[in-house]
């Protein structure tokens, strides 16, 4: 059998295992029985890790537990630029005038979704659930991938509460009350920082990562809370087949809850939706499944066998099915529709600074990585692995968010292999054994080992790592392993060279350089970059106010990160999606990942199952 009939043979099977999957009787919820279930259906490209808020933070795990658990406040969904809006509380918070203390009521009468942990009765959210999901993220047990950021927004007492737990040893004492977060009574939770935190809106908007939990819940199921979600949102967990299959279903005790925004006087396509779809009660859908294909075509068939309802157009296919940004007339026809918008993202390649091999503050150590992002040719790769569906990034900053600066240039896109080659020549990295290939300055093989996944996008970036590499005369290796494991590896320290993407969650771009900062490393600082002076200027970033201060700030870190290069920031990117014409009122949201609820499907418009 040749490579192209293995590749087609797998295509084939995996639509037929998505149809399969999707295939699957629903039961009717109660009073539905002579109405079809709406059901969303589309697909994951990498696989979940779990659904346990603090103990994830992968993007994919966390758009599911976004639309399971809720938070004090959420994101207007059709406002743009963002705007929040209350979730749990009623109103905005109450700010004392230096930022330091934040007080919220929650509404009254709001309930988890029925579970056996609560014994038959119903389960009201009180302000002392606020607080015991706060203190989970911080509990050594949990080893939460986002613990030094929430950590760093400074609660008075918190830090103490877990070093404490980590001294002596012993269980995490959650009955111990602290001043940075108090219940007040059942329904106001106050909030108490040790320094001004102008912008602690977003961490209280973050319902995917800090979503409100209940005690017991957690206490039934132990070590098997992730598979066992139970928030207040608008969706509970089905059924879950790790890495294949993930089903939620409307959530029968959410709260009323009808559908509003405020887009702009001029957002004509946020107008139109919200004039649909106003006062609907959520959420509108019954279900959603979610298949997870990792390969590109196959995911691509099964959208354009109607198996998928909406698709984010794989780069590959983005030039056949919306040619200069228009649905191609075989699509138009069926009456799809195209998405088009800038990502508030960045993809990039990151080097371990603890390795070796590519870490290190000395000068050779620098001039190496800066010389590998030399030879980086992002215009090739813009064009052959993102079909021209990216931006070279200049920096760490993402776009849409405070900090970003599109008239900035840095070093970070220039692509001039000469350069680089002498930059090598000058620290010592010479062919010393005559095969060809560079060695390090002390005589031992210059040999790149960059961690990867087994799909075709991933083999395509390596084939194009592996040509600028030999541009350079360094042996690249590759080492394969699926994402959740390689992101394992590398929150270990044990990954020398890995590539990913990361969105941004917020407004606040300081949320990017949370990569750098030193008390992150193995957290959001994957390189384990350490800088005095950068740790400094995040610090003092925290607690300032918007405005040319900050705005100078962020110009400085930038340069700091070019300068050592622990990042090498290729792009930020394009998302292109396409839409069957049932799911109606779809908009992808910039930084927050519930949006399931905000959408409908007519199921007479939809065809049957194949």
């Amino acid at each position: 059998m040749s490579p192209t009939t293995r590749a087609l043979l797998g295509a084939v099977l995996a639509v037929a295992s998505v149809t399969a999957a999707m295939a699957q009787p629903q039961q009717a919820l109660p009073n539905q029985a002579a109405q079809p279930q709406k059901v969303l259906r589309y697909a994951f490209n990498v696989a979940e890790t779990g659904f346990d808020p603090a103990r994830i933070v992968d993007l994919y795990s966390r758009i599911v537990t976004a639309h399971i658990f809720e938070h004090l406040y959420t994101y207007d969904h059709l406002a743009r630029p963002a705007k929040f809006r209350p979730q749990l509380a009623v109103g905005m918070p109450e700010i004392s005038a230096d930022f330091r203390t934040w007080t919220v009521k929650l509404q009254p009468g709001v309930f988890f979704a029925d579970d056996p942990a609560f014994g038959g009765k119903k389960r009201e959210v009180v302000a002392a659930d606020v607080v015991y999901s706060f203190k989970r993220v911080v509990d050594p047990v949990n080893k939460s991938p986002v613990v030094a950021g929430l950590l760093d927004t400074g609660f008075i007492g918190l830090n103490a509460l877990r070093e404490k737990a980590l001294k002596e040893k012993k269980p995490f004492d959650y009955d111990t009350e602290i001043e940075g977060m108090r219940a007040l009574d059942r329904y106001t939770v106050q909030f108490r920082l040790e320094e001004p935190r102008p912008r602690l809106l977003e961490t209280l908007a973050t319902p995917d990562l800090f979503g409100v939990q209940a005690r017991e819940v957690v206490e039934k199921y132990g070590d098997a809370i992730p598979a066992h979600p139970v928030g207040t949102g608008p969706f509970r967990l089905a059924q879950w087949r790790r890495s294949s299959l993930i089903a939620l279903e409307r959530n029968p005790d959410y709260r009323d809850v009808r559908y509003d925004a405020e887009p702009a006087a001029d957002d004509a396509q946020g107008q139109a939706i919200l004039a649909q779809f106003k006062g609907r009660k959520l959420p509108m859908i019954d279900r959603v499944e979610i298949s997870i294909i990792e390969e590109t075509q196959p995911r691509w068939l099964a959208f354009l066998n109607k198996q998928l309802d909406f698709i984010n157009v794989p780069s590959e296919y983005v030039n056949q099915s919306m040619p200069n940004g228009v649905v191609a007339p075989n699509l138009a026809k069926q009456g799809i529709a195209a998405y088009r918008v800038l990502n508030p993202d960045s993809a990039f390649g990151f080097f371990n600074m603890e390795d070796p091999v590519v870490g290190g503050y000395e000068p050779h150590k620098v001039a190496l990585r800066r010389a590998i992002a030399l030879g980086t040719d992002l215009e090739r790769l813009i064009s052959v692995l993102y079909r021209g569906q990216a931006l070279q990034a200049q920096s760490i900053i993402v776009p849409f968010t405070s900090g970003y600066d599109p008239a900035f240039k840095s070093e970070n896109s220039d692509f001039d292999p000469a350069r680089a080659n002498a930059l090598l020549d000058l620290y010592g990295y010479v062919d010393r054994d005559g095969d060809g290939w560079r060695d390090q300055p002390d005589g031992k093989p210059l040999v790149l080992e960059y961690g990867t996944q087994p799909d075709q996008l991933s083999r395509q970036r390596d084939e194009l790592v592996r040509k600028d590499m030999n541009r350079l005369k360094i042996r690249a290796e590759f080492k394969s392993a699926k994402w959740p494991e390689n992101l394992k590896t590398a929150r270990a320290g044990k990954m020398q060279i890995w590539s990913l993407g990361s969105s941004a969650a917020g407004v606040d771009g300081q949320g990017a350089l949370a990569r750098l900062y030193g008390p992150q490393a193995g957290s959001q600082n994957l390189a384990r970059f350490k800088n005095k002076e950068f740790d400094a200027i995040y610090e003092r970033m925290q607690s300032m106010p918007d405005g040319p201060e900050r705005d100078e700030l962020f110009r400085r870190a930038k340069l700091i990160a070019v300068a050592y290069m622990p990042y090498k920031i290729w792009v930020h990117r394009y998302t292109n999606d396409l839409v069957h014409p049932w799911l109606q009122g779809y908009r992808r949201p910039t930084f927050w990942q519930e949006w399931w609820h905000m959408v409908d499907i007519d199921a007479a418009r939809r065809p049957p199952t194949k």
